[in-house]
């Protein structure tokens, strides 16, 4: 399987500081409103960054028709698809796309039908604000460049066997 499209917002309403601290987060949806997808067969995935006070659209993925089949093949595309996102938002996942998203730092989030994708939005930029859960905490710990300089402080206090 392959794209059938693939859509990239360039020079979006996304400033620099949100394009720094921004999360990447995507939705299963045919309609680019609501999470109405099951994520082995969507035909469809919308890709936002998020941070505390600001939202933006930056890519929509469309993969076409597909049957809950267990076929595995189709889902390399997929996963690819949503490189750097933290989680993806549909209405159910298999045990196999749960194991190959944990794999790549991806969280799969189960949500009830027709959930709006602006509600989740507003619902995880509050989440941000009033301090995040832990899949999120761990998500923008894993967003964050690695410190070259981490292990100073303790060559600095010296060792002792």
């Amino acid at each position: 399987m392959v794209e059938q499209r693939h859509l990239k917002i360039v020079g979006c309403n996304t400033s620099e500081e949100t394009a720094n601290t921004g999360l990447k987060v995507a939705f299963a949806t045919t309609d680019m409103k609501y999470v109405n997808q099951h994520f082995g067969s969507a035909e469809s995935f919308v890709i936002y960054e998020v941070d505390m006070e600001n939202t933006a659209m930056l890519e929509a993925v469309q993969f076409g028709q597909l049957k809950q089949d267990g076929n595995e093949d189709k889902l390399t595309v997929k996963l690819d698809a949503l490189d750097g996102c933290i989680a993806v938002y549909s209405q159910a996942v298999g045990a196999s796309a749960v194991a190959q998203l944990k794999a790549r730092g991806i969280q799969p989030v189960k949500v009830s039908p027709g959930s709006g994708i602006s509600d989740l939005l507003k619902s995880l930029q509050e989440e941000l604000s009033s301090g995040p859960g832990a899949w999120l905490a761990r998500a923008i710990e894993s967003q964050k460049p690695v410190d070259p300089d981490r292990f100073d402080e303790m060559e600095a206090e010296g060792w002792e066997e």
